[in-house]
C-alpha cells in the first residue's frame, strides 16, 4: 500500500444571504481570472506539515487539547494518515499542503472548481444563486464554500464541516474558514496566487489561527492521475490468483 502525502473561520450565518444578493451584483463585473494550473510556491519562511502536526504552538482549548492529544495517542507511533488510506485531508489541509502536488481552478459564472491533484480531491466554491441555505448543506470533510468578489479579491467562506483531529489544523463541525483569495507577482515577474485564511473554532482554539498559502502559476501545467487505491487493487488480485494456485493467466 502505497502512503499518499497529504497537505476557518467565525460563525457564517449567510443569513448574510445579503452575500447572495451581493455575489449576484458582482458577478458579472470584471475580476481576475484564477482558471489554470497552480504549483507549489516554495517559501522557506512556512511551516512545513511535520511541524504543524506537532500543534506545539497551538492556542487550543482544554477540550481541543484533549481530543488532539486522545488522536495522536491512537495514532502513535504509528504513521497513519488520512493519505495512507486513501481518504482527502479535508480542509484546511487539502489546500495548505495536498503533498506539495498541484491544483488546477477552473472559473465558471456560478462557481469555482478547485480539483487538489493528491487524493482527487474536488472542491467546489458555489457563487450568487448557486448558493444554497446553511440548513440545507451537508457536512463534508472539505465542507460547504460560499464565494463572492470584493473587488479583485475571491473572498471564501466555508462551514458545514466535520470535526477532524487529524487535520494540520485540528475543528470541529462548528469551525468556519474564510479564505481571501488574489493575484500577485514575485520579483521574478511569475504570477502567484495569494490566500490570507482565517480558521475560527471557540470549541478548539481560544482565539482564530491565520495564516498565507501562495501558488504559482503553471501555464503549461497539468494534472496527473491520481489513482491512491490501485496498488490495494492489484495487491487483493495477486492475493485471488496465489488463492488459485496461480493457475489463471494474467488479468492486469
Amino acid at each position: 500500500m502505497t502512503q499518499c502525502s497529504s497537505w476557518s473561520v467565525t460563525v457564517l450565518s449567510i443569513a448574510a444571504l445579503g452575500c447572495a444578493s451581493t455575489v449576484a451584483g458582482s458577478a458579472t463585473a470584471s475580476h481576475p481570472d484564477l482558471s489554470g494550473v497552480w504549483g507549489e510556491y516554495f517559501d522557506r519562511s512556512q511551516p512545513s506539515i511535520r511541524d504543524l502536526r506537532a500543534h506545539k504552538d497551538f492556542p487550543f482549548t482544554s477540550e481541543g487539547r484533549r481530543k488532539v492529544d486522545a488522536y495522536r495517542a491512537l495514532v502513535t507511533p504509528s504513521d497513519d494518515s488520512p493519505g495512507k488510506f486513501c481518504l482527502g485531508y479535508g480542509l484546511p489541509e487539502s489546500m495548505l499542503f495536498s503533498g506539495g502536488y498541484p491544483m488546477e481552478i477552473v472559473e465558471r459564472p456560478d462557481e469555482l472548481v478547485i480539483l487538489y491533484e493528491a487524493q482527487s480531491e474536488l472542491r467546489h466554491v458555489y457563487l450568487g444563486r448557486k448558493i444554497i441555505a446553511p440548513d440545507d448543506r451537508v457536512p463534508d470533510r472539505d465542507g460547504y464554500s460560499a464565494g463572492h468578489w470584493e473587488g479583485d479579491t475571491l473572498v471564501v467562506e466555508t462551514s458545514s464541516l466535520k470535526e477532524q483531529e487529524d487535520n494540520a489544523y485540528p475543528h470541529t463541525a462548528q469551525a468556519q474558514f474564510i479564505e481571501r483569495y488574489h493575484l500577485t507577482h514575485d520579483a521574478q515577474g511569475r504570477k502567484i496566487l495569494e490566500d490570507d485564511w482565517t480558521l475560527t473554532d471557540p470549541a478548539f482554539y481560544t482565539r482564530p489561527v491565520s495564516g498565507m498559502k501562495k501558488w504559482t502559476f503553471e501555464p503549461k501545467g497539468v494534472l496527473l492521475p491520481y489513482e491512491c487505491n490501485e496498488e490495494e487493487w492489484l495487491d487483493h488480485l495477486d492475493t485471488l490468483e496465489k488463492q488459485k494456485g496461480g493457475t489463471l493467466p494474467a488479468v492486469y
